[in-house]
């Protein structure tokens, strides 16, 4: 006890008062103030870090998950938000607590603070002290350039989070989460993949995760994780969900992967899903934990808007078995029928209404979308998405998956040239013998009126649009362009630009289509796909947006492994965007 008492405290005079205070207002309130052992207070830990995010001019989310070693008591907490790592200038404090009914994570909207201003934090209860992390507010109005990093799809046991290592280190101003922050799955009564035997990054249940307990688990082991650790406490985060954060390919009323039979009611298990992603994201939380879209203004030069596709209002995702005709006429004019709709949803009337009126009173540069999935047309002919089987190893099919390729390929290239073309030639690039359509429904491709009418808004409205994606692992640069569908004379007018980023540790086409090297999906994907400027299939990492008053830059920063921490990054890929004034033609 004497050696305990001796020990040197880790608060100075003044953070030593600011504690009294503390303890002062926990006590008028009836809060608690700390377990105790023999008179001794227990050691609180911070097993997860810190973390900071949803920034706004003069206030930013702080968030930090603390508990007793032995005892389930809530935990009294202070903060405080000091303009120096030392907490020589402390500029604002306070208090909270963690407790069961949040899973023992705590988050405070620290106000007081000066736009575009690194600010320090920490946590602490009685000696225990978290870590330090660093964060930054919105800039001002005459902020001259803004820099995120973007990130999606990190899966804990197929990789390590070396891109949250590499941004770290990097010196952008905030970051982007687009989702799929956790991955639902589990990992077998035994792993047998290789890789995740190697690795030992095992998912903490056998099962898919169903209850709220589960959710909180697994968001706790990714948090575990030392990147995402120092990623988190690096940089402010704006965040949203997926549909891993819940469930694959999931939609208003259920997802591909949910058995109602075997796993209980959907809105149940989305209710758990989403509740632990809002106690473990450092986000700001209103009643409806649904309602996740909102936005950001980096001065008068990037208005960012994060969409909410997967869990308000997305109707059921169309199969392309059906669409594509694979399982007869029947389905497919079914199919048809729904992908025409023109009130088929995937931001839903009054999210769309909410995006339309932030874009129309915004006064910045750049309109920027961060959303989920893919929102740049990625239509491939029907005679190529009917023979493309990427899965299949048989030799037969691989052939003759390459064959039809190989005659689009060639058709399209002779028309190009001014050659004449044979009627079967003439047949592939007729629309109407021969429709393009997306090639991943769970996009905006499967959305296609309620993505026309997203992108003829920015044009009306005269907007420099772009969208952020992630979803797919892959690294992406396309054009946005219109269908026509209700103007044929703006088909394909383009109206922005996206920028995709690649998985942080989730595999990309390189596990989609095995039967293709990567050399081949990038020839095949560049070459029929229109809109699409440049793609990668096979890296890992992260995208690092810079926006200035005349350009929107993508850069795709690859490392080139997650199999071990071990690793070098660099800049893959480099995009400008120089908008125009208005909307123009495709280059």
């Amino acid at each position: 006890m004497k050696n305990a008492a001796s020990k040197v405290n880790p608060l100075n005079r003044r953070e030593f008062l600011v504690n009294v205070s503390t303890v002062s207002a926990v006590v008028a309130a009836g809060g608690v103030l700390s377990a105790c052992s023999d008179g001794v207070p227990m050691p609180v830990e911070f097993n997860y870090g810190v973390a900071s995010g949803d920034p706004l001019a003069d206030r930013i989310i702080l968030w930090t998950h603390a508990k007793y070693q032995s005892s389930t008591e809530p935990v009294a907490l202070s903060y405080q938000v000091s303009n120096d790592a030392a907490f020589t200038s402390i500029v604002t404090s306070g208090v909270l607590t963690a407790s069961a009914d949040t899973g023992y994570t705590a988050k405070v909207d620290a106000t007081g603070l000066s736009a575009g201003k690194t600010y320090f934090y920490r946590f602490f209860s009685g000696r225990s002290i978290s870590s330090v992390g660093q964060t930054r507010t919105l800039p001002a109005a005459n902020t001259t350039e803004v820099t995120f990093s973007v990130f999606s799809c990190a899966d804990y046991p197929l990789g390590f989070f070396n891109a949250y290592a590499e941004a770290a280190k990097r010196d952008s101003h905030f970051a982007i989460h687009l989702g799929d922050y956790i991955y639902e799955y589990g990992t077998g009564t035994a792993p047998t993949d290789p890789v995740i035997l190697n690795l030992k990054r095992y998912a903490d249940h056998a099962k898919e995760i169903l209850s709220l307990d589960d959710y909180r688990k697994r968001h706790a082991l990714y948090k575990s994780d030392p990147d995402s650790k120092v990623f988190h406490a690096k940089m402010p985060l704006i965040a949203v969900w997926d549909d891993h954060e819940v469930s694959n390919d999931s939609y208003k009323d259920g997802a591909q992967a949910h058995d109602p039979a075997t796993d209980g009611v959907y809105t149940v298990r989305r209710a758990a899903g989403l509740q632990a992603f809002h106690e473990w994201m450092p986000i700001r939380t209103d009643s409806d934990k649904t309602k996740i879209y909102r936005s950001f203004d980096f001065g008068s030069l990037v208005s960012l808007h994060m969409l909410e596709t997967r869990h308000i209002a997305r109707d059921k995702q169309i199969q392309i078995t059906e669409l594509a005709g694979l399982a007869g006429a029947e389905k497919q004019a079914s199919a048809y029928a729904e992908y025409i709709r023109a009130d088929r949803q995937m931001l839903g009337a009054t999210q769309l209404a909410w995006l339309q009126q932030k874009m129309a009173t915004s006064q910045a540069t750049w309109q920027v979308l961060g959303q989920q999935v893919l929102m740049a047309r990625m239509e491939s002919p029907a005679s190529v998405l009917s023979k493309l089987n990427g899965d299949s190893r048989d030799p037969t099919a691989q052939q003759q998956g390459l064959d039809a390729i190989t005659a689009y390929l060639t058709a399209k290239g002779k028309k190009a040239a001014g050659a004449s073309l044979t009627a079967e030639e003439s047949a592939l690039l007729n629309t109407s013998v021969n429709p393009k359509l997306g090639y991943n429904l769970d996009a905006w491709d499967g959305y296609i009126v309620a993505r026309e009418v997203v992108l003829a808004s920015a044009l009306q409205l005269n907007k420099k649009l772009i969208s952020l994606a992630g979803d797919t692992h892959n690294g992406w640069h396309s054009d946005l362009t219109l269908m026509g569908l209700s103007n044929p004379a703006l088909a394909n007018l383009k109206v922005g630009e996206e920028f995709a980023t690649p998985g942080v540790s989730s595999g990309g086409f390189e596990e989609y289509l095995p039967a293709f090297t990567p050399a081949q999906v990038k020839y095949l994907f560049e070459n029929i796909v229109d809109d699409l400027r440049w793609l990668n299939p096979s890296q890992r990492g992260y995208l690092k947006m810079t926006f200035t008053a005349t350009e929107a830059k993508g850069e795709w920063i690859f490392v080139n492994q997650v199999l071990s921490r071990t690793y070098t990054a660099e800049i893959g890929h480099t995009a400008p965007f120089r908008a125009a004034s208005k909307a123009v033609t495709p280059d």
